[in-house]
């Protein structure tokens, strides 16, 4: 059964999509919020992450935390929340039969949360544990400097739960202005997937969110242009390995050339069969973890690569990895490995949308993101129109030695660093 959704927009601006799923016992509700952490400035740092967490400590009508919780997880459901840089969303998920709950449920941890001082206050706490755990993780701890390094001194650089001083500097008076010019109408988006009708839940909406006072949609800094020359950050720590986290440009969230990195992607470092696991892994015992991943954003973008590895063999894996990103730049990639590529994206995504949830998630976040909503069908459509040398071209045009960006956390000296750097520099991408 293919996938279509509803959409209609309320007079206040707040947009409903609804996809029906007949088959399914489930209804996955969730609001999405083109609100996160580069909407933020310095002093609100962490603002939006605080906000998230708050939404959950109480309401005038639910005003306990466990009175929240035994709603949705009285009744078997699950909710919960997640910021990012670009997107905030609060979710639940429930039986068919408890929608209308889930709605009021969600729409009263948007509108009336209380941000009582002192929820406001042991959240505070809870979050700067949060914070200072990152840096006892490793993964973490090289991802948080690599997007300094990427973005410095922007919004997109900083942690999403921002710094030890910005957060002891939010107030509840603070909390609470974010909260209210940051979150309206104009900038949600509720997407409900389920054996559900589309008026149902346009009517819902308007009977709990028709009088939410329209909006204008915040803005966010742009990002900033890139800068030449590759840049590293070496952190010193005691560890057993080398945690290594590279960044080359990406593409923007509707850049024409994303479904050919998209596949650059797959061939290069996702699952057991791409290059670098085959490569790095396999071939050469360097790492036991070895990944790529691509993120695209309004108006930037990244291209990742993150290893784990031995220190003494961290500059052998660093050039076996920008080996791979060179021949993806100058070796045609053969029929076979296409189509298997093709197939990989078409196989993930329609395994990942036999859930209530994620089908909300998949329409939801794409109206909320970008405008456009695309179904599964006109994606792998998209998909196999590509032909081999779009993807050498788009190699081509990211992947290039003086814009590579390094994060290495592991034990070395001050002085690896520069050979880290000349890796970048001079090493296989600039062949």
């Amino acid at each position: 059964m293919k996938l279509a959704y509803n959409s209609t927009t309320l007079d206040n601006g707040l947009r409903v999509l609804t996809c029906a799923m007949p088959h399914t016992y489930s209804v996955g509700v969730g609001f999405y919020m083109s609100v996160g952490s580069r909407y933020e400035q310095p002093a609100t740092a962490g603002g939006a992450h605080f906000v998230e967490h708050m939404l959950f400590k109480g309401t005038q009508r639910r005003p306990a935390p466990e009175a929240i919780a035994l709603e949705i997880e009285g009744r078997g459901g699950l909710f919960n929340a997640s910021t990012g840089q670009e997107m905030t969303v609060i979710w639940a998920k429930m039986q068919q039969t408890h929608l209308s709950l889930a709605l009021d449920v969600l729409s009263d941890m948007l509108r009336h949360s209380l941000l009582a001082a002192d929820e406001v206050e042991k959240e505070r706490r809870v979050i700067l544990e949060e914070i200072s755990s990152s840096q006892d993780i490793p993964e973490e701890l090289a991802s948080l400097a690599l997007h300094e390094l990427t973005w410095p001194g922007h919004p997109l650089g900083w942690d999403v739960a921002g710094t030890p001083e910005s957060v002891r500097g939010l107030q509840h008076e603070g909390l609470a202005q974010f909260l209210l010019h940051h979150y309206g109408p104009h900038n949600t988006v509720i997407s409900v997937a389920g054996d559900v009708a589309h008026d149902q839940v346009v009517e819902l909406a308007g009977q709990l969110l028709g009088d939410w006072p329209a909006n204008t949609a915040p803005s966010f800094l742009a990002a900033p242009a890139d800068s030449a020359g590759p840049r590293v950050a070496l952190i010193n720590k005691k560890i057993e390995q080398t945690h290594l986290a590279l960044h080359l440009p990406g593409l923007a969230r509707d850049d024409v050339d994303r479904f050919a990195l998209g596949l650059v992607n797959v061939i290069l470092g996702e699952g057991m069969s791409s290059r670098l696991f085959v490569e790095i892994r396999e071939r050469l015992g360097l790492a036991y973890a070895v990944d790529s991943y691509v993120s695209h954003l309004a108006d930037t973008g990244v291209t990742g690569v993150y290893a784990a590895v031995a220190p003494e063999r961290a500059l052998e894996a660093l050039s076996a990895i920008l080996a791979q990103l060179q021949r993806l730049r100058t070796e045609p990639v053969d029929a076979k490995t296409l189509h298997s590529a093709k197939e990989y994206i078409k196989g993930r995504l329609l395994l990942g949308l036999e859930d209530t949830m994620a089908v909300s998630g998949w329409f939801g976040r794409q109206e909320a993101l970008a405008g456009e909503k695309l179904t599964v069908e006109q994606i792998i459509e998209r998909v196999a129109r590509v032909e081999a040398e779009e993807l050498m071209a788009v190699a081509q045009r990211l992947f290039q030695a003086g814009r590579g960006r390094l994060a290495v956390v592991g034990p070395h000296k001050r002085r690896d660093e520069a050979r880290f750097q000349a890796l970048l520099a001079n090493g296989p991408l600039a062949a």
